[in-house]
């Protein structure tokens, strides 16, 4: 990674403000609740909450995160306020407002919010040399946008950056579209909704392809993110989905990849959009591929939101907010013995069925996070193993390594596995008709390839998603380095 690192925060900057109370009686006058005020406390919203986060971000040894924030802002006291709170964290460069800065006044009774105000704002001047300036040398952007003139005023420059910039841009529904050329775009689960069903309206899509992209879970998140992306011509589109994780999609995606979150998290998701996209861009900015910066972004952001989200003190008071590494998962603890039993009982109950398959060989790190991954996405995961003839006429004579009873055995052991089904064909397409699985999980990098299995669960509406693979995880790699020889195939 570079050993300064740097980001360029580009957008609206908000003055946020709680004001915290308790509410025990209602008023005498009319049937509202009464704050008893208790305390205030004020913070950079939007982009400015954007560049604090990525400020923050975990870092290694001697690197200087080095985040330049581009915003607006005028000469009143919340203008002056919000300088004040920037000003330990980031750089600042200002865009002249001719008004003052939007601020949203939240009442919360209880760490609850009971109303918000909103009032301020203004009209964005003139682009200035020093930002023009940053943004010629910037090698990473992060365009947080709320719809308040910021984006819209550097549009211009920002499009012709996009060509050898890494742009990161998180729209919002006020604001104008990304500009084409953009690495990642990061709407939300509702956004890209919206603006799918506003595209279909206005170009009167066919009923099938309207229908598909209205598609509720994972699948019809992701198809939504390939439509985007197509639409916007960028290289990518993330939809977050809260506590459920993210999808990543690209224009030529046959299957999107989805990231499952880690653990529910049930904090205030205030700041979680914004937490995503400044860990994605800061991901980029030290190397990352999108793949690896969307699975950083959605387990930072599930522990913002599980740590206090932006009620989090530490966050405002000079100590760095701590990374996920010690978040635990909770095993999931209903199990089954008869995976035939099993995917007739969940789906008599409204639950969804996750199948997965494969040889298991050797049974690795790469199949541990797919399986625990896989787990997450529904109510029950059961693997559909490759017998040893199976496995034989796949693979080739000497394989498997390990029999089929050990095999199972060992998957047996995982808690995220619920089920066990072998199968003696080459593909597992009977044993899917038996099941008939809601999801279909795969491992690795097949987003633009149509799998196999695809065509068998359209059979029954069920869906095919891919998730992440460790790279370099293999049963062959692994035979080859005991035996001394040197690795090099896919995983298996």
């Amino acid at each position: 990674m570079p050993r300064n690192r740097q980001l360029v925060v580009v957008g609206d900057t908000l003055l946020d403000t709680d004001v915290e109370g308790h509410a025990h009686r209602l008023a005498p006058d009319a049937p509202a609740p009464v704050l008893d005020v208790t305390g205030e406390h004020h913070r950079p919203g939007g982009a400015g909450l954007a560049a604090v986060l990525a400020a923050a971000a975990p870092h290694e040894g001697p690197e200087v995160p080095q985040i330049v924030l581009i915003t607006a802002l005028g000469q009143g006291r919340s203008d002056a306020l919000v300088r004040e709170l920037l000003a330990p964290r980031v750089r600042l460069l200002e865009l002249p407002l001719r008004g003052t800065v939007p601020e949203k006044t939240r009442l919360c009774a209880e760490g609850r919010p009971l109303l918000r105000l909103d009032r301020g704002g203004g009209t964005v001047g003139p682009m200035t040399d020093e930002a023009r300036a940053a943004l010629a040398g910037a090698q990473t952007i992060l365009v947080s946008d709320y719809g308040r003139g910021v984006a819209a005023r550097l549009r211009a420059e920002l499009a012709v950056l996009a060509g050898h910039t890494q742009l990161v841009w998180d729209p919002h529904p006020k604001g104008e579209p990304p500009v084409p050329g953009a690495r990642l775009v990061t709407p939300n689960a509702e956004e890209a909704r919206a603006l799918c069903a506003e595209e279909s309206a206005e170009h009167g899509a066919a009923e099938e392809d309207a229908r598909r992209l209205d598609e509720d879970g994972p699948y019809g998140h992701g198809l939504r993110g390939v439509a985007l992306a197509s639409r916007w011509r960028s290289m990518g589109v993330a939809v977050t989905l809260g506590s459920q994780g993210a999808v990543l999609a690209r224009p030529t995606d046959e299957t999107p990849l989805y990231f499952p979150a880690l653990h529910e998290a049930g904090g205030d998701p205030c700041g979680a959009g914004d937490c995503f996209a400044a860990t994605a861009a800061w991901a980029l900015a030290g190397g990352a591929l999108p793949e690896e910066a969307v699975q950083e972004a959605v387990v930072r952001s599930g522990a913002f939101v599980a740590g206090g989200g932006v009620r989090d003190r530490t966050l405002w008071d000079g100590a760095a907010a701590s990374p996920a590494s010690g978040l635990r998962l909770t095993p999931p603890t209903a199990r089954g013995t008869d995976a035939r039993e099993l995917a007739a009982e969940v789906r008599a109950r409204g639950g969804t069925v996750v199948a997965t398959g494969g040889c298991f060989d050797l049974l690795h790190a790469g199949h541990v996070g797919m399986l625990q991954n896989a787990r997450r996405t529904g109510d029950c995961l059961i693997v559909c193993l490759n017998s040893d003839r199976s496995v034989r006429r796949l693979k080739g004579e000497g394989r498997p390594l390990t029999p089929q009873a050990d095999r199972v055995s060992v998957l047996a052991g995982l808690d995220c596995v619920d089920a066990i089904a072998v199968f003696d064909e080459s593909t597992p397409s009977d044993l899917l008709r038996e099941l008939r699985p809601h999801v279909w999980v795969k491992g690795g990098d097949y987003g633009t390839e149509r799998l196999p299995e695809a065509d068998t669960l359209e059979e029954w509406g069920g869906r095919v998603l891919l998730l992440p693979y460790l790279d370099g995880r293999s049963t062959t790699a692994l035979a080859r380095r005991a035996a001394g020889e040197p690795a090099g195939e896919p995983p298996s």
